[in-house]
């Protein structure tokens, strides 16, 4: 596996899987792209590890062989693998804390056995790997402008999180499906939800109820979010704006939809994904351009 494959491994994995931010991605500067498909492919490869086998057994294995290798190729290593060089040469290339790649394969080991989560922190803390590691692991590649790099790291987590959030009420009755709920059980109870309703064919008030409560700590997550992508250099804030507005859009969708999300998946429209690439494009062009210039006027 040659590294050019490797990373168009990973591209074809954000392309399959992640569409709206897939779709956002096009409007980076195309030498920042590889990285971003790097950094998700590895993150949907992984996640792809702890949902698609069927025994808890091979997928405990093939997840300890999976970090036994990131932890090779960290400490230098070579890995024979279709999608580690990649994001290996990612993390090398921009300083990607090893942390923040521990964090994240450990919330995915947490999926193999944690089924439910008592309250909200108890949720924060898995998604303090599965969600806001990832935020933070992109930061580098989209490069915060000078002097902002600290600043720019709680947004980013933040971002991870509010994405994260708007996946689970999504996915409620997938995850239902593969015996995990991510609604905090605190929430269920104050609502009066027993678990088998997220398995339902439609969602009964009290379902929507608790939906509605959780989106609005989504919201939350996003406006905490929001004030970082000024933070960022002018090129990366038009893939990061129409991120937000994609994932705010399935948001909106279940919203519109009055909280049904069991009954089928929720989609934004193509006409309004076109949209809001459209939107964005003509920044990114520009914010390309500026940047193009002030490379080569550097000594």
């Amino acid at each position: 596996m040659t590294l050019t494959a490797s990373y168009e491994r990973c591209r074809l994995l954000h392309a399959r899987y992640g569409r709206s931010y897939y779709l956002a991605t096009r409007l980076l500067p195309r030498w920042k792209r590889r990285h971003v498909h790097a950094l998700y492919g590895f993150a949907r490869y992984a996640d792809e590890i702890v949902d698609s086998f069927t025994m808890t057994a091979d997928r405990a294995r093939a997840l300890g062989e999976l970090s036994a290798a990131v932890e090779a190729g960290l400490a230098g290593a070579d890995v024979d693998d279709a999608v580690l060089p990649a994001f290996l040469h990612t993390v090398r290339s921009f300083g990607i804390a090893h942390d923040d790649v521990a964090a994240f394969l450990a919330s995915m080991r947490a999926d193999l056995s944690v089924t439910r989560y008592a309250t909200y922190d108890d949720l924060l803390g898995y998604m303090d790997g599965s969600a806001a590691a990832v935020g933070t692991m992109m930061l580098p590649v989209l490069e915060p402008a000078p002097g902002c790099a600290r600043r720019a790291r709680e947004p980013a987590r933040q971002l991870g999180l509010a994405f994260q959030l708007t996946n689970f009420l999504r996915d409620v009755a997938e995850d239902f499906a593969r015996g995990r709920v991510y609604l905090p059980v605190e929430d269920l109870e104050k609502f009066g939800v027993e678990p088998s309703e997220l398995g339902a064919a439609r969602a009964g008030r009290a379902v929507r109820e608790l939906l509605a409560f959780e989106a609005g700590r989504a919201r939350d997550h996003y406006r905490a979010a929001a004030r970082g992508i000024d933070l960022l250099v002018a090129s990366s804030r038009p893939c990061v704006r129409a991120a937000f507005d994609l994932y705010g859009g399935i948001l909106d969708e279940i919203e519109r939809r009055g909280f049904e999300v069991l009954s089928g998946r929720v989609r934004v429209p193509r006409r309004r994904r076109a949209a809001v690439f459209a939107r964005h494009l003509l920044a990114a062009a520009g914010a390309g351009r500026a940047e193009r210039r002030v490379h080569v006027e550097m000594p």
